[in-house]
């Protein structure tokens, strides 16, 4: 099979903008929050009637595909495979701090060939398909050109358990050290497109998901710019380490965090 990537792209984007409406919806309706894991692990029921609402459509259309969401886990199986956060940044929505998105990717393997991050706040939408570069509401975009690190302006975030994790706290102290700003917007996939943007010259997370990055890494990758697993191997999907740059400050930003330099 050869997907037509583009017709791929537009069902993606529709698919997106009918999670954006929901977000919408529950922003001026009110909703009810839940926690998942711990008590700042939460989830809507935008969360919820996003994702069904995206699954539905997209299985409607590609029923050969699998689906991988968020919030039901994965359906189907296949070569090709939807992944999907149906509301990226679900604390900030709660709080209705605008910084949060829907993420659909289409992967094959851990290859991914479509991306859509759809910011619904401000109504941003990236989107890139694989060899055809990256793009924000129609206009191509591309990495910064920002070549040191201690010029830089990164992103980070940190996992709900960070009390279990404290090298994640390590790694942020290492940066800020050298007097690097250092921003946590709440929202990979928004973090993921800044970078590729060229908003912010490069991002780190641990313990991140499939669906919190399969977009966003695809958006870095074809807006020029580099991404790998913390031992600078090539960033696989199930990879729960990622650092995403610029290109030009990748080595110099991992040595950091791992005390190098």
């Amino acid at each position: 099979m050869n997907p037509d990537l583009d017709a791929l792209l537009e069902d993606a984007i529709a698919a997106a903008r009918l999670a954006q409406g929901i977000h919408r919806y529950y922003q001026a309706r009110g909703f009810t929050t839940e926690s998942k894991t711990v008590l700042s692990d939460l989830v809507t029921e935008a969360d919820r009637e996003a994702e069904a609402a995206v699954r539905r459509f997209l299985s409607e259309r590609y029923p050969e595909f699998a689906f991988l969401g968020e919030e039901e886990g994965q359906s189907g199986a296949g070569a090709y495979r939807w992944i999907v956060d149906p509301l990226d940044g679900t604390v900030n929505f709660a709080h209705r701090f605008p910084m949060y998105a829907v993420s659909v990717a289409l992967a094959r393997g851990d290859e991914v060939l479509v991306g859509v991050v759809l910011d619904s706040a401000h109504d941003e939408l990236f989107t890139a398909v694989r060899g055809g570069g990256a793009y924000l509401n129609g206009a191509r975009i591309r990495v910064s050109k920002t070549g040191e690190l201690k010029r830089s302006l990164l992103a980070t975030g940190f996992p709900y358990d960070v009390d279990r994790v404290p090298e994640a706290v390590e790694y942020f102290r290492r940066v800020i050290s050298l007097g690097i700003p250092v921003r946590r917007p709440g929202a990979a996939a928004l973090d993921l497109a800044y970078v590729a943007a060229g908003r912010i010259d490069g991002f780190w997370e641990m313990k991140l998901n499939p669906w919190d990055v399969a977009a966003g890494v695809l958006l870095v990758q074809e807006a020029g710019g580099q991404v790998t697993d913390f031992e600078g191997r090539p960033f696989a999907l199930e990879s729960p380490f990622i650092i995403a740059t610029n290109g030009l400050i990748h080595e110099s930003l991992r040595a950091r965090l791992f005390g190098e330099m």
